[in-house]
């Protein structure tokens, strides 16, 4: 039996960047030896085994053979008689297709260490046309190593198109397209992702309602880039140097998709896109399976946004009822999220990138003034009942969030 250490954790070390976690391949063994060794099997579409003391993966080396459409319509064989050769050669990307000996010596039969180099993502065969889900794969490791310099060699790049038109990716299922796009939002350079997938065609089919975004103008004057996807793509860039937080640059991602379906005859105005915008996003959501946390935050910032933008100018009272409609008092979490998401989209255009936000900080006031209001605070609510309890409570609070915006300026 022979180990290699292969894929991301070999690149990683090339590239000098920390290495997250370790894969290996097995090559001249079988499933039984490693299970008599105190490997456990894990994984459906083939087998992997975690060791019994690292828990890090192995596989057996394998060829694969596709059998069917999608990303699963495949036979793998996991011979002993598999080469390394043969098993690096099914693998997607040049850069992932380099191994490791124990005493440090690569094995790179497809050029991955030039193209590292070089700073390019190559596919190593035409095999690589043969899963769909290596289109959304690229995508992502497009954002990932974007810090690094690395672009999309050409060949690659339509192969991707020819992927995209040929009707592949509808096989994919939403599961594996979220995880995809989890992954890649969590990046530096979530933009890269959204940016990949459209310039190949695979937008329009895993996400036609962020496709639909480019092309679509916007007033000059409020979107000085006009085009909505290119803002849709700068915003989400500043949401990811604003936070880490996955709710906050998903809700960034999705948050004017209402401009898309704007009635030619307005353009390039958007009335009533926030409402259109909330429509859509249930419409993505109940098709992939976005998280709950992710989706309320979402969904609020779409409709919101274009309110918490004018919150400069809105009453105390008006200021109050938006906390309200966040839910604030009892998910105080959130807040947070929203008001970046929100930064991000005001910040996320031409030229306007460096500007303040205090619309967040009035708003931010304004929470912590309602919430510094107690039950106790409130002066004879202890002869109130039912319905009245909660009244005077919320009249309080609405009191604390007036006195506490009269004495703070915001923008001034």
């Amino acid at each position: 039996m022979q180990v290699y250490e292969v894929g991301g954790a070999v690149r990683d070390t090339l590239l000098g960047v920390p290495v997250r976690e370790r894969d290996w391949v097995v090559v001249g063994s079988s499933a039984q030896a490693l299970l008599d060794a105190g490997y456990r099997q894990v994984g459906t579409d083939f087998p992997v085994f975690l060791h019994p003391e690292t828990s890090e993966e192995y596989a057996l080396a394998r060829t694969e053979r596709k059998t069917g459409a999608g990303y699963t319509g495949f036979a793998f064989d996991t011979a002993s008689t598999i080469t390394l050769e043969e098993d690096l050669q099914r693998r997607d990307l040049t850069i992932n297709a380099i191994a490791r000996e124990a005493d440090g010596r690569l094995i790179d039969p497809w050029g991955g260490q030039r193209d590292i180099e070089q700073r390019v993502l190559r596919h190593v065969s035409d095999a690589f046309g043969e899963d769909p889900l290596r289109v959304l794969r690229v995508a992502r490791f497009a954002a990932q190593l974007h810090p690094h310099g690395f672009t999309v060699a050409p060949e690659t790049q339509a192969l991707l198109a020819s992927m995209a038109a040929s009707g592949e990716l509808l096989a994919l299922r939403p599961e594996r397209i979220w995880l995809e796009t989890q992954k890649a939002l969590l990046t530096t350079a979530p933009d890269e992702f959204i940016r990949q997938l459209h310039a190949c065609g695979a937008l329009a089919v895993v996400y036609p309602e962020i496709e639909r975004l480019f092309g679509v103008p916007q007033p000059a004057k409020w979107h000085p880039e006009i085009d909505t996807g290119v803002h849709v793509l700068l915003a989400l860039r500043m949401a990811a140097q604003l936070s880490d937080d996955l709710a906050v640059r998903f809700a960034v991602l999705v948050h004017d998709l209402g401009k898309g379906t704007t009635p030619a005859e307005i353009l390039p105005s958007h009335r009533g896109h926030e409402r259109r915008s909330v429509e859509l996003l249930a419409r993505l959501c109940d098709r992939i399976p976005v998280p709950n946390r992710l989706r309320q935050i979402a969904e609020l910032v779409a409709e919101h946004h274009t309110l918490v933008h004018r919150a400069l100018e809105m009453r105390p009272s008006k200021v109050f009822e938006l906390l309200l409609k966040f839910d604030t008092l009892r998910q105080p979490d959130r807040l947070e999220a929203i008001l970046l998401a929100c930064e991000a989209d005001a910040r996320g255009r031409t030229g306007l990138e460096e500007n303040a936000y205090p619309q967040a900080d009035r708003i931010r006031c304004a929470a912590r003034a309602a919430a510094a209001v107690r039950h106790a605070d409130v002066p004879g609510i202890e002869a109130l009942n039912g319905p009245a309890v909660g009244e005077a409570l919320r009249d309080a609070r609405q009191a604390a969030v007036s006195s506490a915006l009269a004495n703070n300026t915001f923008g001034e």
